[in-house]
């Protein structure tokens, strides 16, 4: 499916709040608040004004870029994201690493070789037959760090079977820490921007906490191999260094398991304590709220000119439906109504904002979470933050 509707967001959004309490409200005051997002924005839509950085835009979207292997990018265009298109389409999700050559020559022929006392390898037939939908999900690489557009960033709709099905038949959880699922990296050159090594080990508890699978299947195709088919591990919730592409093994690991190559080079990025040497120490790469402008509408209303900021909210433990916004150092933070509110938080939500600025000039736009409890390492850094000009009021 390329497309994600706003009747099926709707009806997330109401489950979600039929289950549990959303910050308070009713079900009916959550029920009166879906038309937000039936209302037209105000006014006449007169174009867009781009969003900028201290630099002149120079990667394109959709495209590889950067270089062969380890080195290759593609970003996805954010601006294109509406409540009518929330699933990235396939060519436009982005890619972080090109397929290696080993995994083309003998796609064909694949499994995965489960190691362990009673395991056998596993044919990607029993795979793509046991594989069921498993919904949509965001996936962000951990160096998604560019101000430009913040495009290693995109939703798709995954189909797959439960890593902890395949898991358990390995052995009992209670003689082993975890699970280290290894994939394949192109290891025949140098690369300038990574190491080779793509594996990482996930404690047992992440296995029911994170629910993560063998995705075979992507936005309802068989998965494309720059997106690692055969067959690749999705981790919802996780940072993208986590979902190994091109899985060919499987395995139990004790408690005295070195954190991977792949763990170490992303430590970093993924808010560790320096370099933990075991995997019980490495803290879960958990993608925690974020939020960012993703695209600046010019309207006329009421004869005036006004802006509309569009953008999107991801990652955190649970949905959110407020956050705070402003637009300058000096400026006060201003309260923002997701709307309507999110009833997931394993994709992004799109939020608006009607504004009015008093006189032209360029405007940092930024946000943080209405919650002072909610962790939000990255907006605290000020990360997504992106700027605009403005030359008409």
């Amino acid at each position: 499916m390329a497309a994600m509707s706003r009747r099926r967001f709707l009806a997330q959004s109401i489950a979600a709040a039929a289950g549990c309490a959303l910050d308070g409200p009713s079900l009916a005051r959550v029920l009166a608040a879906q038309s937000c997002e039936d209302t037209p924005p105000a006014g006449e839509l007169l174009g867009t004004v781009p969003l900028t950085s201290d630099r002149p835009r120079a990667t394109p979207f959709g495209e590889p870029v950067g270089g062969p292997g380890l080195d290759t990018r593609q970003f996805t265009d954010l601006s294109r994201i509406t409540s009518e298109r929330l699933v990235t389409p396939t060519p436009e999700v982005f890619v972080r690493t090109a397929t290696p050559p080993t995994v083309a020559t003998q796609a064909s022929s694949w499994s995965v070789a489960l190691a362990g006392p009673t395991a056998t390898p596993l044919p990607m037939g029993e795979l793509r037959t046991a594989a069921v939908p498993m919904g949509a999900h965001l996936i962000e690489c951990a160096g998604n760090n560019s101000p430009d557009n913040f495009g290693l960033l995109s939703v798709a709709e995954w189909a797959g079977v439960p890593l902890d099905d395949v898991a358990r038949r390995l052995g009992s959880p209670s003689g082993s820490y975890g699970v280290l699922v290894t994939g394949v990296d192109d290891e025949t050159q140098q690369a300038r921007s990574s190491v080779a090594g793509a594996s990482w080990v996930l404690p047992w508890t992440a296995l029911t906490e994170q629910r993560p699978f063998l995705a075979v299947a992507m936005n309802g195709q068989p998965l494309p191999l720059e997106h690692g088919a055969p067959v690749r591990l999705v981790v919802p919730g996780w940072y993208g260094c986590s979902w190994i592409k091109w899985v060919r093994e499987i395995r139990l690991v004790d408690a005295n398991a070195a954190a991977t190559s792949q763990m170490l080079e992303f430590a970093g990025r993924t808010h560790q304590n320096g370099q933990p040497e075991l995997a019980r120490d490495y803290a879960a790469p958990l993608i925690d709220l974020a939020a960012t402008p993703i695209r600046v509408e010019q309207r006329r209303v009421n004869g005036a000119i006004e802006y509309r900021i569009v953008g999107i909210v991801w990652g955190g433990s649970r949905p959110v439906a407020k956050l705070l916004i402003r637009f300058d150092a000096r400026d006060t933070w201003k309260p923002l109504q997701v709307c309507p509110a999110p009833g997931t938080h394993d994709a992004w939500s799109l939020w608006s904002y009607r504004w009015k600025p008093t006189e032209p000039g360029t405007y940092s736009i930024s946000l943080k979470a209405a919650d002072p409890s909610i962790r939000t390492r990255r907006l605290d850094l000020y990360f997504y933050t992106r700027r605009v000009r403005i030359d008409a009021v």
